[in-house]
């Protein structure tokens, strides 16, 4: 069973436009479409409880962080943040959302801008760029959406080990809309679309592309075991040498 833990800032959710498309936030429908399938144990955690909903007893028993924010990122302690990185170097899986690409987590994990072009409403059509990687299964060689936000190159990210999938506008804009790295024994993968006033995750293929991605950045040995190997040597230290990091 893959422990998943949502992380939503919690402010949109309460607006009538996004409360029609998702009655029960954006965290209660993403955390409805991942666990329908029996295979994850999911809960959800909010900016607004104690320790953003992410105290070191949630953090530990959490196999995959997914993360959806926009305009609180602020918000989020510098501390909250880095216990977030530690965690992906230990093993944990992080799944950025949309506009978690300028959370503070995903910076700190990729360090740089992470910034981009955007437009809001636009038309896209998303092309699965490497169809024999796992977060791509069952999905077609391309997908549209009636209504994104557009988001465009130049993407301030550090060089993908895989981009999964390739967004094209109306406007003729492409972005990298499904990247993945890795940092120390941890999976990230970030994925486009999901603006809070369309309707992107309700979209099928969306759903099996966040439940795919939950999968792949799923840690494939127990958080306790890569806790200890980390503490005997540490990515950064193994990398260094011209190792391998070792999965399990």
């Amino acid at each position: 069973m893959i422990r998943v833990t949502i992380w939503n800032e919690n402010i949109h959710d309460s607006e009538d436009a996004v409360k029609a498309l998702y009655p029960k936030g954006l965290h209660g429908t993403v955390a409805e479409f991942l666990s329908a399938p029996g295979d994850v144990e999911v809960r959800t955690a909010t900016l607004d409880q104690d320790e953003c909903g992410l105290p070191d007893s949630v953090l530990d028993e959490t196999d995959v962080l997914v993360w959806w924010g926009h305009v609180a990122h602020d918000k989020v302690p510098d501390e909250l943040a880095q216990k977030i990185v530690d965690r992906v170097n230990r093993g944990m899986g992080f799944i950025g959302l949309h506009s978690a690409h300028m959370s503070k987590p995903f910076r700190k994990l990729l360090g740089t801008s992470c910034t981009l072009r955007w437009r809001d409403g636009e038309f896209e059509r998303l092309w699965c760029t490497a169809p024999r990687h796992p977060i791509a299964q069952g999905l077609p060689p391309a997908f549209t959406l009636d209504e994104e936000e557009m988001y465009g190159e130049y993407f301030d990210i550090p060089q993908p080990e895989t981009v999964v999938f390739t967004g094209w506008f109306r406007g003729g804009e492409v972005f990298r809309s499904g990247c993945c790295w890795t940092r120390g024994y941890g999976r990230i993968f970030y994925f486009q679309p999901g603006h809070e006033t369309n309707q992107s995750f309700h979209n099928p293929y969306v759903q099996q592309i966040i439940r795919n991605a939950v999968h792949w950045s799923a840690p494939t040995g127990r958080r306790e075991t890569l806790d200890c190997l980390w503490a005997t040597a540490s990515a950064e230290e193994l990398t260094s040498k011209g190792e391998e990091v070792p999965r399990f």
